[in-house]
């Protein structure tokens, strides 16, 4: 029988992963960001929880909107540039960003600084979410399962090769 797992926990104690399930050519953009899959390691089943570290010059993602699930972000530590439709806007430790479900508003986080920032990551998990990625030719559709298919914005496949 394996053993229970506390419900509390230092997220130090969790891997940290770059990976990513963004097409090869655009994965090289998000190699410079680090998250700690914290709701995953409790799991949770409802919510994502990630704590992201962004180093000089990475970026959380590409710019992108949900189209059904909400996004909250709490600038843990450093300072981080949040890229929206409005322009850009410099969040220090303690501010806070959200973005309803189906805003529209497409959004990424870029440090611009010389030092690591860190940001809390929540999201909810609502199947059949579609991520629309303004300045980049993909498009991302999640199914029953939560799992993304990315594909170019008319649809068809990204050339992998």
């Amino acid at each position: 029988m394996p053993k229970a797992r506390l419900p509390a926990f230092d997220p130090a104690d969790i891997a940290e992963s770059n990976a990513t399930s963004y097409p090869v050519a655009f994965r090289g953009d998000n190699s410079k960001r680090w998250n700690r899959r914290l709701g995953d390691h409790v799991g949770l089943k409802n919510f994502g929880v990630n704590l992201t570290r962004i180093v000089p010059g990475g970026q959380s993602s590409a710019r992108h909107a949900h189209s059904r699930q909400d996004e909250f972000i709490w600038v843990v530590s450093g300072e981080i540039v949040l890229e929206t439709d409005e322009g850009a806007q410099t969040l220090r430790a303690g501010m806070c960003a959200g973005f309803p479900a189906g805003c529209g508003n497409a959004h990424r986080f870029i440090n611009r600084s010389n030092a690591d920032a860190t940001i809390l990551v929540i999201g909810d998990r609502t199947p059949f979410d579609e991520i629309d990625y303004p300045d980049i030719d993909n498009h991302a559709k999640a199914g029953a399962d939560g799992k993304y298919v990315h594909t170019r914005k008319d649809g068809s496949p990204h050339d992998e090769g």
